[in-house]
């Protein structure tokens, strides 16, 4: 079923309209689960962007439409702060969107037109940062074990990673058991009645209520 629900029907567009109907629904459930609204996503990937929107909450990340290389995000979450304070720089290199370089940190703006643009959002949300609701959501697309075990050091209390591997022994792992075979994009809607996400199989609300 497409998401528009255009050109359907007349039935399997009311039954788009129920639907989209639930799913904000839903939405606004979660958001109301939600006992703060100032919190702050450090995501490698659009995973944080999506929570951020759907919980219908301000940006208060410079990590928003954006992706970030697995082993990049676990070396600028380490020295997070001094991160931070650096100057990002536009890469030289060719790609069908703009790339920039923290020090050596390489970020790819995937839904950002010029780097200009990227660079301004970046600053004016990277004010934003609340470092005392603070919490890093990381992707490792493979379950590589080396990376997850690098994040597992990370020093933050509230962390994250999505992995096609399980790793009980790891309390920051959450395994997305349909991507084992082949990983795809969370933040994607399944094939179902319902409208979810993949991103939804992890209780994020829950995952930001932990939060001082």
């Amino acid at each position: 079923m497409g998401e528009t629900g255009r050109g359907l029907p007349w039935y399997m567009g009311c039954v788009y309209r129920i639907r989209e109907y639930e799913w904000e629904r839903y939405k606004r459930r979660k958001s109301a689960r939600l006992k703060r609204r100032d919190c702050t996503i450090i995501s490698s990937s659009c995973n944080g962007t999506v929570m951020y929107h759907d919980l219908g909450i301000p940006y208060r990340s410079p990590t928003i439409n954006l992706c970030i290389d697995a082993e990049d995000f676990i070396k600028m979450a380490e020295n997070l702060e001094w991160y931070m304070a650096g100057l990002l720089l536009e890469a030289e290199e060719e790609a069908p969107y703009p790339v920039g370089m923290l020090y050596d940190v390489r970020i790819q703006f995937i839904h950002y037109r010029t780097f200009q643009e990227a660079r301004a959002k970046w600053e004016e949300r990277k004010r934003r940062i609340n470092w005392d609701n603070l919490f890093i959501v990381g992707v490792s697309s493979d379950g590589d074990r080396e990376v997850i075990e690098r994040f597992e050091k990370l020093p933050y209390e509230n962390k994250v990673i999505f992995s096609p591997v399980e790793y009980p022994e790891f309390q920051s792992v959450f395994c997305i058991k349909e991507f084992r075979r082949n990983w795809g994009v969370m933040t994607e809607f399944k094939n179902r009645i319902l409208k979810r996400r993949y991103l939804d199989n992890f209780d994020y609300v829950t995952f930001l209520n932990r939060g001082k």
